[in-house]
């Protein structure tokens, strides 16, 4: 890996395309199994990204690319967990991003092979609920981060994580720039989890009102609410000013109503219509392809890292 770097899977917007541009890149790249509809294109999603990366390697052994990642959903109301899962263990998915529930058998499987599993997380109570139940590692999704997210500082969360956990850690929340990825390392995160400023490239599966906006908005721009899937997330302000919806005045969803087999629990569905975003988008300023993104990244990364010794 170029930088300690794991691209965050994107509803509805990552894919294939993404996954490889990112992997080439020299970090590791990842997309939630639901993206591949029907269920079947699973396998085809998988074998697409794994025979374009044993090109990639091939052609380029001084510069091989970093592992990918398939995100699992493993909350009750996702209905093809078996499924995919079995196209996991069947391709032997290096990495496994499990979230919203803790399963020793999603686990053992992704074990049965040697994949290593992480888990996110938003609080350190369902940190150690997921090492308890055999995760190898956690992400933890701290204040700022896009979609669903937790409001922990990330200062807090590390801090009280790493009191307990020596594992693999990835922080999430608001990261966008080189900088941010070595201030996750100083805290004591082994990864910084990027999702938001992907969005903006090429290869993701994102309209091009939504990859502008990526571009125009910032932080302020962000409303943390639950409305959508029944767990707070966040999402940008003029996606749901667009959807009719006034965005100071969000009623409150029932939690025990989550729905993300359909995407939402509105008629203006999350991730479709209502664009999902993290606090860390200013830094965003331009388009263009994955690779380009990850160059700077790098570049930030190691100019960060000279001031700092410096």
């Amino acid at each position: 890996m170029r930088a300690p770097v794991i691209g965050a899977p994107l509803f509805i917007v990552s894919n294939p395309k993404l996954v490889i541009a990112q992997c080439k890149a020299g970090v590791i790249g990842s997309f939630p199994a639901l993206n591949a509809r029907p269920q079947e294109k699973l396998d085809e999603w998988i074998i697409e990204i794994k025979e374009a990366l044993a090109a990639h390697d091939a052609a380029h052994p001084e510069r091989p690319s970093a592992p990918y990642a398939v995100n699992q959903i493993v909350h009750r109301s996702n209905d093809r967990l078996m499924k995919d899962m079995e196209s996991c263990v069947r391709h032997k998915v290096p990495i496994v991003i499990c979230s919203l529930g803790a399963r020793e058998d999603v686990y053992q499987a992704i074990h049965s092979y040697g994949g290593l599993v992480l888990h996110d997380v938003i609080n350190n109570f369902f940190a150690k609920k997921a090492i308890e139940k055999g995760a190898d590692g956690l992400i933890l999704v701290a204040a700022g981060a896009g979609g669903h997210a937790g409001v922990l500082s990330p200062f807090a969360l590390v801090q009280e994580v790493r009191e307990w956990f020596k594992g693999p850690i990835a922080l999430s929340g608001a990261i966008a720039t080189g900088g941010a990825v070595l201030a996750a390392e100083a805290m004591g995160a082994d990864f910084g989890y990027i999702g938001s400023p992907f969005v903006a490239t090429d290869e993701a599966n994102a309209s091009e009102a939504y990859k502008d906006a990526i571009v125009k908005y910032g932080a302020d721009d962000i409303v943390y609410t639950n409305l959508f899937t029944g767990v707070h997330g966040n999402y940008l302000k003029p996606s749901i000013v667009a959807a009719g919806l006034d965005p100071d005045n969000l009623p409150e969803s029932d939690p025990s109503k989550m729905n993300f087999g359909s995407g939402g629990n509105t008629e203006a569905k999350a991730w479709k219509d209502i664009w999902g975003c993290g606090q860390g988008i200013g830094a965003i300023k331009k388009r263009g392809p994955a690779a380009d993104y990850i160059d700077q990244l790098v570049r930030d990364y190691e100019a960060a890292k000279r001031r700092v010794c410096g």
